[in-house]
């Protein structure tokens, strides 16, 4: 039986631990983001194989596009200059739309991004487009899935005496699965609400980055709340809605801050 003796723990918080870009919160990446990037490729192709991926000839597709290359250019030229270049090695970008009911949106490792026509079909501008753009990537920049299998990882006892998990292991490849696979919908991984909560504050820095006006994102939210008895995939797993709105309210007053 696989356990954790102290002294890899040790090893691992003092070698792992590594900064969130805006947030400045420590987080412990075992995982090589390389190989994660590459599982994540793997599983996006199989999920563009299975869907029907708007031509970027359609006016929705085209939209989605055109703002998350904007966001996407604005989020490496403030990580760079930030010192966080790594964050984004080995990202290949894509904005794609698919075309599904589902009130839903996601960013994997690596920069692959997908919105549902669904949730397009609520939004009333560019903006929430770009609210919603900017909290998905955040997710990619902030290395929330890497996070969460090093979590799991760790639980696992998959950690050796160099405090490196054994990210070519069978039992690696099954925590992937388990933890971005795990849900109805293909490519959404279930964050916990400490994740959701830092990525809506990086994506208002991201989206306000881009030239688009992350007060939209209040009302969106708000939106998005009143939904009914239906709980729309991106929204199930963050803190109340009126708890969200006010962390984001709080978070709009020093915005410029995170950005200087």
């Amino acid at each position: 039986m696989k356990f954790i003796v102290p002294l890899s723990l040790a090893i691992v918080l003092l070698f792992s631990c590594i900064r969130v870009p805006v947030s400045n919160r420590r987080q412990m990446n075992l995982l090589n983001e390389k190989q994660l990037i590459e599982m994540a490729e793997l599983q996006y192709s199989a999920f563009k194989d299975s869907v029907k991926v708007l031509p970027y000839t359609n006016s929705k597709a085209k939209r989605v596009k055109n703002i998350g290359e904007k966001i996407q250019f604005s989020v490496e030229k403030f990580l760079t200059e930030k010192g966080y270049e790594k964050r984004i090695q080995g990202f290949k970008w894509e904005f794609i739309t698919v075309e599904n009911k589902q009130l839903n949106a996601w960013c994997m490792p690596g920069g692959k991004v997908c919105f549902y026509t669904g949730i397009l079909d609520i939004m009333d501008s560019d903006d929430e487009i770009a609210v919603v753009m900017g909290h998905e990537i955040a997710h990619a920049i902030a290395r929330h899935g890497n996070e969460r299998m090093s979590q799991q990882m760790t639980l696992a006892g998959l950690v050796n005496l160099s405090g490196s998990g054994a990210s070519d292991s069978t039992e690696t490849i099954n925590i992937y699965q388990r933890v971005f696979m795990g849900s109805a919908t293909l490519g959404m991984l279930k964050f916990s609400r400490m994740h959701e909560t830092e990525s809506d504050k990086l994506g208002l820095v991201f989206m306000k980055l881009a030239g688009y006006n992350p007060e939209k994102a209040i009302g969106f939210w708000e939106k998005m709340a009143a939904q009914g008895g239906f709980v729309p995939e991106i929204i199930s797993t963050h803190p109340s809605d009126q708890r969200r709105i006010s962390d984001i309210k709080e978070f709009l007053k020093d915005i410029d801050s995170y950005i200087q």
